[in-house]
């Protein structure tokens, strides 16, 4: 059996990248609709002093800034994976899970934004990555 390719942990990452980038165009596509339709000023947008946001922009605005909390620690981990020669089947594994997962906390909150399955798809995204770092240190204390 050949050995696996230590990249393929990588691309979990650009998954998760693209995942952003299209929150990113849909936060743009509502945040530009909302002003052509005097739903807010743009204005607002400078400093985000007062008024409210439409609530559909309110969330996808909320989840795209989402995107930059518990993920970093989920990139952090697989450039550690990387560099310290630490990827395995189990760990390429499970980062396409945290991503997968993280797939359907954006579904869910972007369409139906049902709270206790947003919570449930984010509660186990939070798990799989915390199982990710207890991984790699194991793996690296045996190492040396």
């Amino acid at each position: 059996m050949e050995p696996l390719s230590p990249t393929l942990i990588l691309y979990p990452a650009f998954a998760l990248v693209a995942l952003t980038m299209a929150v990113l165009l849909r936060m743009r596509s509502l945040r530009f609709a909302a002003v052509r339709r005097g739903e807010i000023s743009v204005a607002f947008f400078r400093t985000y002093p007062e008024g409210v946001e439409p609530e559909p922009l309110r969330v996808v605005s909320r989840h795209y800034v989402n995107l930059f909390e518990m993920p970093v620690l989920f990139y952090v981990v697989v450039v550690m994976l990387y560099v310290t020669h630490q990827v395995n089947a189990w760990m390429v594994a499970g980062a396409w899970l945290y991503v997968a997962l993280r797939y359907g906390h954006s579904f869910v909150h972007l369409t139906s934004n049902h709270v206790v399955a947003r919570f449930s798809l984010y509660f186990a995204s939070a798990m799989v990555l915390a199982l990710l770092w207890g991984a790699l240190l194991v793996q690296l204390l045996r190492a040396g």
